[in-house]
């Protein structure tokens, strides 16, 4: 059965691993899914994250969650951009996501970063996700 949207399988992945307070996830791999976790990484949501070849042409990505007290660093995490519906923003359309305290991770020209790095290189693009 093919996915639809393996990006939201990965967030969707992650936020039921928190719930279940477990300390690591395995999802597919993709060079997109590695860029969005190395947003999360740079921006200390996710403790770090390795890629695994299982077989021959079959990749997975363990992604070690990170926790502060005992709690999920990462209470929200939701896809904005979907395969249906895709959602771009100008620089100047960005909200801050909890009065700074999350991030939007964005798909721009130059790559995918945080709204606070597209804010810096002035450029906006496709809001992927929304991260608290």
């Amino acid at each position: 059965m093919t996915m639809t949207d393996p990006i939201s399988d990965m967030l969707t992945r992650i936020r039921n691993a928190h719930r279940a307070n477990k300390q690591s996830v395995i999802v597919p791999a993709s060079k997109e899914k590695e860029a969005i976790l190395a947003v999360l990484q740079s921006e200390g949501y996710i403790r770090g994250f390795a890629r695994e070849n299982v077989r021959a042409g079959i990749d997975m990505i363990n992604v070690e969650l990170k926790y502060y007290e005992g709690n999920p660093v990462i209470t929200t995490i939701e896809r904005k951009s979907k395969p249906g519906r895709r959602v771009y923003v100008a620089i100047s359309d960005i909200k801050p996501i909890a009065n700074g305290l999350g991030i939007n991770i964005l798909s721009t020209s130059r790559g995918i970063m945080s709204d606070v790095q597209a804010r810096q290189i002035n450029v906006g693009g496709e809001l992927i996700c929304s991260v608290f």
